[in-house]
């Protein structure tokens, strides 16, 4: 996958490994403010090999078959603009979760629904995944419009699901299953 990795219109999402480190530390420090509203595992983010653990972890994650993550690279630049993802993926129930985040400078431009459709595709045509669940806080719009543009049915609220930057976060579930349209 390194040398074809995933192509859109705009851009590239290549499997993370250990060369991403430093990218994705730059990223997630200059977005660390934006971020942290949503993401519980910022705050441990917090140095440089705190983010080459991250990176590692990730190879070792999709070598065990537990999790597909992607750095989202500008087509041209290759600039790191993200990350998107498969987590949890169960086998025996051909399921998992799909989580996704982007640095502040790369927001409002329809970049993570590129990039997050890219994903899902990947998970229904590759991994031949029949259930994508997704999931974010009632309040972070941002992230329930890509869902929606996504294609995902809502399926509920999981109240106080996550605690994150001090307080308790609701979730909207979704999930799409391989027979939808």
């Amino acid at each position: 996958m390194k040398k074809a990795p995933i192509e859109t219109t705009r851009l590239l999402l290549v499997p993370i490994d250990s060369s991403d480190g430093a990218d994705l530390w730059q990223a997630v420090d200059g977005s660390r403010w934006h971020l942290d509203r949503w993401l519980p595992w910022v705050p441990f983010n917090n140095t440089p090999e705190a983010s080459q653990r991250y990176a590692e972890a990730c190879a070792a994650d999709w070598d065990a078959g537990r999790a597909v993550r992607f750095a989202i690279r500008d087509r041209q630049t290759r600039e790191l603009f993200g990350v998107v993802g498969l987590d949890s993926c169960v086998h025996l129930h051909r399921s998992c979760e799909l989580g996704y985040w982007l640095k502040l400078t790369a927001t409002g431009r329809g970049l993570m629904t590129e990039a997050a459709q890219a994903c899902v595709e990947y998970a229904f045509q590759r991994m031949s995944v029949h259930r994508v669940r997704c999931a974010a806080a009632t309040d972070n719009y941002a992230s329930l419009r890509v869902i929606s543009r996504l294609g995902f049915r809502f399926e509920g609220v999981a109240r106080e699901a996550e605690f994150v930057a001090s307080r308790w976060l609701d979730h909207a579930v979704f999930a799409k299953l391989e027979t939808d349209p």
